[in-house]
């Protein structure tokens, strides 16, 4: 009876393991393993912290006329290490959006605290906004130990080949990455949100001197309407950041 129960627990513990990574596709793999290189390696891969400026156009989900346009867009970021769960806040994220003098709207997160212009986000809100828009940076830890990478069909993004990988995180969430065949860099990405289906379109890509390659123009999609463009101009990668950008602001 001992021995049965043994291999009972034994088994269970191995029922629910992170045995993703043992199921990857090696072929997968080695599309994700290429993007990183083409990106621009280890520094593109475990960045400290990221600074764009740039545009925004805004645009109703309704009608798809522009709703705002943004002349001043920034994004602030610090990365998280050993990040695992895909569509979670992590690190800490600063974004603002300005037409002249006037705030389109802000968001910020210091780790635990959202808030925006309004002030703090309740944490149920908060917590669906970020499922909304987090995503992209999972494909850093894909290469991880817990990770699952697996083909899905390849398409035609912009007129050319992209080859698809669905990417596992350890507790079996999926985001789809889109790589173009020729350059492997990342041209698309996709997951279930909160929000709707979304969708993201990078293109118009640039290498900094550092190695660094950055898409200048992002497009971000949900259930199929395309809900903003962004348009960098400006990427500085392990900046010095000011903590105090990501804190709340005061009551």
């Amino acid at each position: 009876m001992r021995w049965i129960i043994t291999v009972a627990l034994a088994f269970l513990a191995l029922a629910s393991a992170p045995l993703q990574a043992q199921l990857s596709d090696p072929a997968a793999r080695a599309v994700v393993e290429r993007a990183v290189a083409a990106h621009g390696g280890d520094l593109w891969l475990e960045p400290a912290t990221l600074e764009l400026v740039g545009t925004a156009t805004f645009y109703d989900p309704a009608t798809g006329v522009v709703r705002s346009e943004a002349d001043d867009y920034r994004m602030w970021r610090t990365f998280e290490e050993g990040r695992t769960a895909a569509h979670e806040a992590s690190g800490k994220v600063r974004i603002i959006a300005r037409s002249g003098e006037r705030v389109i709207f802000e968001v910020g997160y210091d780790g635990e605290t959202t808030w925006t212009e309004r002030g703090i986000m309740p944490r149920v809100e908060a917590d669906a906004y970020w499922a909304s828009n987090f995503g992209f940076g999972i494909i850093r830890s894909a290469l991880q130990d817990g990770f699952a990478l697996h083909f899905a069909p390849p398409r035609d993004i912009g007129g050319r080949r992209t080859n698809m990988v669905r990417i596992l995180d350890p507790n079996g969430v999926q985001t789809l990455f889109g790589f173009d065949a020729e350059s492997g860099l990342v041209t698309y990405m996709a997951f279930d949100a909160p929000r709707g289906f979304h969708e993201r379109l990078y293109s118009d890509f640039v290498r900094l001197e550092n190695g660094w390659v950055q898409a200048r123009r992002v497009t971000l999609l949900y259930d199929g309407i395309v809900s903003n463009s962004v348009f960098w101009s400006e990427t500085r990668v392990n900046g010095e950041v000011e903590p105090a950008l990501f804190q709340p602001p005061r009551p």
